[in-house]
């Protein structure tokens, strides 16, 4: 289709003159009067006037000429011109819209489309549909305006402000990065600022640009304007080291935190002195304004700088590493300074104006507009509450007594904390652990692996002996000793710290990660025992009847010791322990599951007690050994550490097994009574679902993982009447509580747990609750089933309703106790 326009009859009669085809002829178009351009198409044809041999339609009927029309002339006339189609109240035009809606309802009428059915072309990607679906959806579009809104925020950034909107604005602020913290992105939180926008972006090249209010000269303009600028900058630059400083540690984006910043700078170009004099500054200019404010506002906006400059402090000074009393400072202060904080929050206006997810418009971001993460003034103070405990509490990490209370007690002790420390405080755990590969900044990975192995398996061994690494001659007995312990150690070191850097990750990502580690232990152990009998030759060591005659195994012949593998196995048997254990906490398993992960675990604690004895009576005869040869203090030290250690870990490992003894008992009566049902699973079975609860283990040697046929009759226990099964459930938590009440009264060095005696006297006083409650509950079972006999079954008949949630308030997250419910008679 051709548009016509004034100029182009004259050029058209310029053309005929030229030609002398018809000199005479002249013709005329007249423009609409609103100047829309003519539909009418130009056609080419025969004209009977004047022979000429070109001519206009109308021009020839209007000179009364006869004029005959060919074929194309007597089509259809053109369609109408397309609507008007205005996008956003702009005036761009060109957009054609049309309405298709009765050609898809006749389209899913022929068809006979049901509900849910879809029809899709074969080239219509996923790409394009999610896209389609984008465009001009506001769920999808951040570009979608509704009727009468504007692109940006209309928010004015130098409008006055006083010093109470500046405390509201602080404290949202405070909401935001706490938001933040917890692992929202920066565009949900702290980028929806109209003010830390305006001064982020142009990235600003010198401090004095970094302002929301450009151009105007250095250190002027409105007092409560420099207040919330420096605090702004404080916040900013805060950002920046904790985003710094996760993303150099190990963590899982979008699941534990999003380190994106959408291509905003966050002030990394500048130093930590420039951001702590504007504080300072700010602080001096409140403190010299206090008469026209008023002292209570001042002593407020004050208090906040005062935390932001604290909090620059402790970041700056986490890098260090040294003396936890003097890096706890800023911790302290903060503590202290953010009760004050919370007390004066009803001083601040709230001011919602000056954040807007019209921001996100304008970050480098594929996500679709997302609202602002609110959190309440209460959640967030609970929260920097707890994050500012975390952060004192953490640095008692750097003062090292031993390798078990590092590890088993403290690092996991830590990150078992309900509600969990946040990523960031598990970052600086990681740092202070692993930066630079110096553990505390201060060990060797060799120095803590030694003397691990001293602690369990080799106290005061000739193996660990420093001297041995000063012979140079390859043919002397202590330079093969060194070789192979030195061998041994790079084999083991990786997986050794790989267990914990696993326990500074999120509670799901543990057990994930311990899955995988248990493969590479069973490496661990084999490569182990290998070096194991190559060092039995070098030190000549003496095979020894174990179990000894007396205890009533008669012996299985001469073994060796086999310290390395030994100490393996330990680990391997504590990871499974782990995993378990964690499934339990994390509710991996069904409540008719739960007596056989409970029978599960009480194997693996006797294998751990069993290894443990058996570590005891090789420790034990080398003991003797070394006294009879007159050892020095050093060496008696350290095999009364290592006894102490052995017993404490026998007493763990059995109350473990006592405890889960009881628990599988427990859920074995209650599913034979009918009080525990298994819900209807058409497409499974029982033994698909053991292996796939199993299947960690399954690659696992040595223990071996049972057989279906044999884990299905240890846990349904059928031989053994329901009141057996209670009275054995009843006489091993009596066991484990004598085992709880012996393991409470053990001290902090006792207890391997120097630095976090307090959280784990908590555990294990937890324990103690769970299993008084777990008493309790077999006691009722007891009295009913004397009451009514064992051939009631269900919740009717025995008039008892069973709960199985999480642990019991107080409890402990390991041992889910059933809650049971007295309804009444029948």
């Amino acid at each position: 289709m051709s548009n016509t326009s004034d100029s182009e009859p004259e050029n058209l009669t310029r053309k005929l003159n030229d030609l002398s085809l018809n000199p005479t002829t002249t013709s005329t178009t007249t423009t609409p009067p609103n100047n829309t351009p003519q539909q009418q198409p130009f056609h080419h044809h025969h004209a009977a006037a004047g022979g000429g041999l070109f001519g206009f339609g109308d021009f020839g009927a209007q000179q009364g000429q006869g004029y005959q029309p060919y074929e194309e002339e007597l089509l259809p006339p053109p369609s109408p011109p397309p609507p008007d189609f205005i996008m956003g109240g702009g005036d761009q035009q060109g957009i054609v819209a049309f309405d298709v809606t009765s050609k898809f309802r006749a389209a899913a009428g022929v068809t006979a489309l049901e509900l849910g059915e879809l029809v899709k072309d074969g080239f219509f990607s996923l790409f394009e549909s999610v896209g389609a679906l984008e465009i001009m959806d506001p769920k999808m579009d951040s570009g979608c305006l509704a009727p009468g809104e504007s692109l940006d925020e209309d928010y004015d950034v130098t409008r006055v402000l006083s010093p109470g909107e500046v405390i509201g604005i602080i404290d949202q602020m405070f909401c935001l990065e706490m938001a933040w913290y917890q692992g929202y992105p920066l565009s949900q939180t702290l980028l929806t600022n109209v003010y830390i926008d305006r001064m982020l972006e142009p990235e600003p090249m010198v401090l004095g640009d970094a302002d929301f209010i450009r151009g105007k000269p250095v250190g002027e303009g409105e007092t409560m304007h420099v207040v919330l600028r420096a605090y702004c900058l404080g916040v900013v630059k805060c950002c920046w080291y904790i985003n710094d400083r996760i993303k150099f540690e190990h963590y899982y984006e979008e699941e534990d935190f999003v380190t994106n910043t959408y291509h905003r700078s966050l002030l990394d170009s500048f130093e930590l002195d420039e951001i702590n004099e504007e504080l300072m500054a700010a602080r001096r200019l409140v403190h010299s304004v206090r008469h026209t404010i008023g002292d209570q506002l001042a002593q407020a906006l004050g208090f906040r700088l005062e935390l932001r400059t604290a909090f620059l402090r402790a970041i700056e000074l986490s890098v260090l590493r040294s003396n936890p009393d003097s890096l706890s400072l800023p911790w302290t202060q903060m503590e202290a300074v953010w009760e004050m904080i919370y007390k004066s929050r009803h001083l601040g206006t709230p001011v919602p104006e000056a954040f807007s997810t019209k921001i996100q418009r304008r970050l480098a971001s594929t996500m679709p507009p997302r609202p602002i993460v609110k959190l309440s003034t209460e959640e967030t103070y609970k929260h920097f509450k707890k994050l500012f405990a975390d952060g004192i509490d953490v640095l008692n990490v750097l003062n090292y007594h031993d390798s078990q209370s590092l590890l088993q007690n403290f690092v996991m002790t830590f990150q078992s904390q309900k509600p969990q420390p946040l990523v960031y405080i598990r970052t600086l755990l990681q740092s202070f652990l692993f930066k630079d590969m110096i553990i505390l900044g201060k060990l060797s990975i060799r120095h803590v692996i030694d003397d691990d192995l001293s602690l369990v398996v080799l106290p005061a061994s000739k193996l660990l002996d420093p001297a041995n690494d000063l012979v140079e001659a390859p043919h002397h007995w202590r330079y093969a000793l060194a070789h192979q312990m030195e061998t041994f150690r790079q084999r083991a070191a990786q997986s050794y710290l790989d267990i914990f850097r696993a326990f500074c990750q999120n509670r799901c990502r543990i057990r994930r990660t311990l899955c995988h580690s248990i493969q590479d232990w069973e490496t661990v152990q084999l490569d182990a025992e290998q070096i194991d009998q190559l060092l039995q030759h070098q030190i000549e060591e003496t095979p020894l009847v174990y179990p000894p005659t007396g205890d009533g195994g008669g012996g299985v012949g001469p073994t060796y010791s086999l310290p390395l593998s030994s100490w393996a196995y330990l680990y391997k048997l504590r990871l499974m322990e782990w995993i378990v254990q964690l499934g339990f906490e994390l509710e991996i398993y069904a409540p008719d599951e739960l007596g056989g992960m409970y029978w599960y675990l009480s194997e693996l604690a006797r294998s751990r007690a069993r290894l443990v004895d058996r570590i005891s009576f090789f420790t034990k005869h080398r003991e003797a050994g070394q006294q009879a040869a007159s050892p020095s203090a050093g060496q008696e030290a350290a095999f009364n550490k290592s006894r102490q250690y052995l017993y404490q870990t026998s007493l763990d490992a059995a109350i473990t097994w006592e405890m889960a003894d009881a628990l599988s008992n427990l859920y074995a009566a209650l599913g034979r009574l009918g009080l525990v049902v298994a819900p209807p699973r058409p497409y499974s079975t029982d033994e698909m679902r053991y292996d796939v609860r199993m299947k960690p283990f399954a690659a696992i040697g040595m223990p071996e993982l049972p057989s279906w046929e044999v884990y299905r009759a240890a846990t349904d226990r059928r031989q053994v009447e329901t009141g057996r099964l209670l009275d054995d459930a009843s006489l091993s938590l009596e066991q484990a509580s004598r085992g709880l009440e012996v393991m409470e009264r053990l001290s902090e060095k006792d207890s391997f747990s120097v630095g976090c005696f307090e959280r784990w006297v908590g555990g294990v006083k937890g324990q103690i609750v769970a299993v008084d409650r777990a008493a309790v509950v077999v006691e009722v079972l007891k009295r009913r089933l004397e009451e009514r006999g064992e051939d009631k079954k269900g919740v009717n008949e025995l008039g008892l309703k069973v709960e199985i949630g999480k642990a019991v308030e107080g409890g402990h997250e390991w041992w889910v106790v059933p809650t049971v419910e007295e309804i009444g008679e029948a």
